[in-house]
């Protein structure tokens, strides 16, 4: 039986472990640009980009962090720039050191933001959702009186 190789990061709760780069790296399955360009998957993982491809965009990249979604990348894109032109207040691109040098306090309150920002993002995305719902049950009621 082989011995399993342990990081310690299988104690971290699934979305801390986006911290870490090696684990943002891994989504980059047939990611379309690999050479000779700015946007690889290495520049993409270490801008906080997590590879989301969809069937009409393989190269859909979501910040882990701000929730910021980019597709259409070009090969001369820099991942980062992008990242900072995009979403200015996200709390990744901001960071000034490196997350493995943050003490505990300064993860958690970085950690707090992440976590506002992606509440922030479930409730836009459900209030689209609701207000698509509202839109066609008014047809409906209009429908009805015509």
């Amino acid at each position: 039986m082989a011995l399993e190789k342990h990081t310690g990061l299988e104690v971290l709760p699934d979305e801390w472990r986006l911290y870490v780069l090696e684990n943002r790296l891994r989504t980059y399955v047939n990611w379309p640009f690999t050479d000779d360009c700015n946007c690889t998957p290495y520049n993409m993982a270490s801008a906080g980009w997590l590879h989301c491809p969809s069937e009409n965009g393989p190269d859909v990249a979501q910040c882990f962090f701000c929730f910021k979604e980019l597709e259409n990348w070009e090969p001369e894109d820099s991942p980062l720039e992008e990242h900072a032109k995009h979403s200015p207040a996200c709390g990744f691109v901001q960071l000034k050191k490196k997350v493995e040098e943050l003490t505990v306090q300064e993860f958690l309150k970085l950690d707090k933001e992440r976590v506002k920002n992606r509440t922030n993002k479930q409730y836009a995305l459900k209030t689209a959702v609701f207000n698509q719902m509202a839109e066609k049950v008014r047809q409906s009621i209009e429908n009805l009186g015509s």
